[in-house]
């Protein structure tokens, strides 16, 4: 393994293979019918030196998907600290009279949490708002003449990216981020079929959410290719695509269109349930906002949730890959005041400009998302390489990020990646994909247990991502067993 990674060197350890020079791993690699015309990126360093034993076209700028969320992460550990907790906290503003009645507002101020009720959250599922409700009652309030209102003015609306594609706006995994979020805004949506040609029914939706209404397109086939389509802040879902037909509990997921305003709306239904009196709808300070109505009374706290550390965030967001997590870290970075509404912009500048301090090539590295759901971000296999080795090396917070990689052969998306092979459990790669990208990144351990800091990108290429994968795991086990 060693004689196939030095055979290239260079003074400043990086180089450009022409196929001629290969090892032949690599060269087998690219010559493959699947590759052949597809844009790869290939480079391997030596952790403790820090020495590139190999770069395959290492500078191009390629999609990295949700290899991004790396990227993300170590910057979080990085500058929030492995330690950082989100905060939410439940308030009022007005007077609270002897006789329990509130004569103003109850808020929800969101700190950007995306873990709150979340299904990666070891807390059972309505935990959280559980406990804010038992606090509005033992402060004493038994009437609210105001409303529950939504304070999520830590972000800026954007909730989703407007670089991301179409077909992603609406769907489970295409969540908006917003200063509030519950249940990882995402709604399940439970469906029957019958023969085929014939819609499927909806049979329920949970959470269920006011006003919001499905346009059904689907159709009942042979197989499932359903999904569901919709804007922020809209009250419509459109479901096109087929599900199995003569089935029922078939499932479909989607978003949350306005996860502050669910928010409100929620915690209202739960403080009636307890026999609170609340005079006003619920609403969000964006609503009020833009009706002119906005108040800046000031407000008394009544229970503050934190998040769980972010080292454990991070774990469950690398392991399952989970796109509302990495976003919410975003603009958590690009949060500099109190005063200041951060935003994905914000916290793209604040990640390029911290590691263009380390001295690693921030002009490397284009982002317009946490998550890497947007096609237009960029970044080279040398740059994480270099992040890579960085973290390993130099970072306080090394071993919450290590740890927070999934282990190949075993955990989340790259649980059958490597399986029963030498690198089974030496590996922790993060994976990522989407139509004709397949991309990793992190650390293998060969046999003498030599780290390095792995990054195989590629773009573009012709057939199916199963066998695509397959061919970069031989290319990594040839050179690493």
């Amino acid at each position: 393994m060693a004689c196939a990674l030095m055979l290239i060197a260079a003074a400043h350890g990086e180089v450009t293979a022409q196929r001629a020079e290969m090892p032949g791993a690599l060269r087998r690699f690219v010559e493959r019918p699947i590759v052949r015309g597809a844009s790869v990126s290939f480079v391997a360093k030596r952790v403790k030196d820090g020495k590139t034993l190999y770069s395959y076209e290492g500078d191009r700028q390629l999609t990295p998907a949700s290899v991004m969320k790396t990227v993300t992460t170590a910057t979080a550990l990085e500058l929030l600290g492995e330690d950082f907790r989100f905060e939410t906290t439940v308030e009022y503003d007005g007077e609270l009279r002897p006789d329990g009645v509130l004569d103003g507002n109850l808020y929800i101020r969101g700190g950007g949490d995306p873990t709150l009720n979340s299904s990666e959250s070891a807390t059972p599922r309505d935990s959280v708002v559980d406990a804010w409700v038992e606090a509005v009652e033992r402060a004493g309030i038994r009437e609210i003449t105001g409303a529950v209102v939504a304070d999520a003015r830590v972000f800026d609306t954007e909730g989703v990216s407007m670089k991301w594609l179409r077909e992603d706006l609406g769907s489970s995994y295409g969540q908006g981020s917003y200063g509030l979020n519950i249940f990882d805004n995402r709604i399940a949506l439970s469906l029957t079929s019958g023969a085929p040609g014939t819609t499927p029914r909806v049979t329920s939706v949970s959470p269920r959410v006011e006003g919001l209404t499905f346009r059904n397109y689907l159709r009942a086939a042979t197989k499932d290719s359903a999904y569901a389509v919709g804007f922020p802040f809209a009250s419509e879902r459109a479901l096109y695509g087929t599900l199995p037909a003569r089935r029922s509990g078939l499932y479909l997921g989607s978003d949350l269109p306005d996860p502050p305003l669910f928010v409100a709306r929620y915690v209202n239904e739960r403080l009636r349930d307890r026999g609170i009196r609340i005079r006003k709808r619920p609403t969000s300070m964006r609503i009020e906002a833009e009706a002119g109505r906005e108040t800046t009374r000031p407000r008394r706290p009544i229970i503050t949730t934190r998040s769980r550390p972010l080292r454990e965030i991070a774990r469950r967001l690398c392991v399952v890959s989970h796109n509302l997590y990495a976003d919410a870290l975003l603009k958590t970075l690009g949060r500099r005041s109190e005063s200041e509404l951060s935003s994905f912009g914000r916290g793209a500048q604040v990640v390029r400009a911290h590691w263009a301090a380390q001295g690693l090539d921030a002009d490397a590295l284009w982002m317009y998302d946490g998550s890497g759901l947007a096609v237009t971000d960029k970044v080279t296999a040398a740059f994480l390489c270099d992040m890579l080795t960085y973290m390993a090396t130099r970072s306080r917070a090394s071993e919450a990020f290590r740890q927070a990689l999934p282990i190949v052969g075993r955990d989340g998306t790259v649980r059958r990646m490597l399986r029963d092979t030498d690198l089974d459990g030496r590996a922790r790669l993060k994976g990522g994909s989407m139509s004709r990208v397949l991309c990793y990144a992190g650390y293998v351990d060969d046999s003498d247990d030599v780290r390095y800091a792995v990054a195989v990108m590629v773009n573009n290429y012709t057939g199916k991502t199963l066998a695509m994968r397959q061919a970069i795991e031989d290319l990594l086990l040839e050179l690493f067993e």
